[in-house]
């Protein structure tokens, strides 16, 4: 019985022995959900010598009482089966043309619109959150799904599971549903992927390079453990056997010591350690270093105007492009959809769905990027300021920068570790190509392709 009234009710008359009790009901088609229910809890309340009242029906034990009670109790199982066949039918209708109709997910509530009726759309600020999470995932800031688990762990308007803990599946169920960037499926009813009236958290293009990635190789999580007192843990390794630095206090007489220290057996650096500000002291010296003279920035300046041109003469070629794709995406979805109707195959129509609704996807994010795809919103200066002031100057981003950013620094200027002896300094550093191409040891090199090309005239 899945009725908790009835059965603290059932439970109050067995604890009550030798008492008679009235049972009342306002209506005989409230007394039970299915005619087979309704027998048993009669036989139930006559065990326990209680009788059953009820204001619109008047029980009878005769032969002909009992036919017009099961006649009257088979009518409201009838009424209820068809009130809820009507209401799936309505909700089956209502997902076809784009509205959710199930309980609102993370990050949504419901909200009354006149031109749509019930819609979702987002509920502050845990759908900022989500959001920050999908984005973050997709483009790479979190490496793997532990690390975003990780990141909702610390958010405290995240809801929790009973052990105060973000269940790992909570966060595939963030990274695979497509309500998030706008879409609505329910394969159960045989509603395929198509767009939504609501307002993703994410676009389609996201949604796709997120189900890439989780796809694609595994990556090694991101350390729990970086201490924020030493930025370059995990950065830099050590010059002799090339395993990264770990970091601790020391407590000495008077004050503690930062350091960072080998802890590789068998390395002639092994127990050495290095001062936490000499070390880096010196990567702050590369750093200052890869700065890049003015008349190399000024190229590069000049360099990135022209691609930005270039970029947008073609746009309209790329539009063209993308309407061809979509063509294509669209009649590749209805071919399957036909084989999907014409088959009695089930394993095969399993299949031909999930490929189905990875054309859909696909025609969403190329939709998403036609309509995305135009005049830029911001002139060049605007939108390539905060770049453009980094590469004049990463020593000065670096210098009042958190410790966040300077975490990020460290994954754009270098391509690898750093490797850094304890006696003789850090080796030559492998710099990301934009500083590498603007350091000063090229600046004299720096020119500009003449109109007629490299190879000599021959007039």
């Amino acid at each position: 019985m899945k009725r908790p009234g009835m059965v603290a009710l059932l439970s109050y008359l067995d604890a009550q022995k030798g008492k008679p009790y009235v049972v009342i009901f306002d209506d005989l088609k409230r007394f039970a959900r299915d005619t087979e229910f309704h027998i048993k809890l009669r036989k139930a309340f006559a065990m326990r010598g209680a009788k059953v009242e009820c204001l619109n029906f008047r029980f009878e034990d005769t032969p002909e009482g009992k036919f017009i009670e099961t006649i009257i109790a088979a009518q409201g199982e009838l009424e209820r089966e068809q009130n809820g066949r009507q209401t799936l039918q309505k909700m089956k209708e209502r997902m076809k043309r784009g509205y959710w109709v199930f309980p609102a997910p993370m990050g949504y509530k419901y909200e009354k619109d006149g031109s749509h009726g019930k819609l979702l759309v987002r509920d502050e600020p845990l759908a900022s959150v989500i959001e920050e999470a999908l984005n973050g995932y997709a483009l790479g800031r979190f490496g793997t799904q532990a690390e975003v688990q990780r990141f909702l762990q610390d958010q405290p308007v995240f809801p929790k599971g009973r052990n105060g803990a973000v269940h790992p599946q909570r966060v595939t169920n963030l990274l695979t549903r497509p309500i998030y960037a706008g879409m609505i499926e329910h394969p159960p009813w045989g509603i395929t992927l198509r767009q939504g009236h609501h307002a993703g958290l994410i676009s389609a293009s996201t949604l796709q390079r997120i189900q890439e990635r989780r796809t694609g190789v595994a990556k090694v999580p991101m350390r729990a453990d970086i201490n924020r007192d030493f930025v370059l843990r995990g950065a830099v390794c050590c010059g002799d056997c090339g395993v990264p630095y770990r970091s601790a206090w020391s407590q000495g007489k008077r004050k503690k010591y930062a350091y960072y220290v080998c802890q590789t057996k068998n390395c002639a650096s092994y127990g050495k350690s290095i001062a936490r500000d000499k070390l880096e002291g010196e990567f702050e010296e590369l750093l200052q270093n890869i700065t890049p003279t003015k008349p190399a920035f000024a190229l590069a300046r000049r360099m990135f105007r022209i691609a930005w041109d270039q970029q947008i003469e073609s746009v309209e070629q790329g539009r063209k492009e993308l309407q061809t794709q979509i063509k294509a995406t669209a009649r590749k979805s209805e071919e399957i959809l036909d084989k999907i109707v014409g088959t009695t195959n089930e394993r095969l129509a399993t299949s031909l769905e999930k490929r189905f609704n990875e054309l859909e996807l696909n025609k969403a994010a190329l939709e998403e990027k036609l309509q995305n795809q135009g005049q830029p919103r911001r002139s060049f200066e605007e939108a390539l300021e905060h770049t453009l002031k980094f590469l004049a100057n990463p020593w000065k981003a670096w210098e009042k920068g958190s410790f966040e950013l300077r975490r990020a620094i460290l994954k754009l200027v270098l391509t690898a570790p750093l490797h850094y002896h304890r006696d003789k300094g850090p080796r030559t550093p492998e710099i990301a190509f934009p500083f590498n191409a603007l350091a000063e040891n090229h600046a004299g090199k720096l020119n500009m392709v003449p109109p007629h090309g490299l190879e000599p005239r021959t007039y």
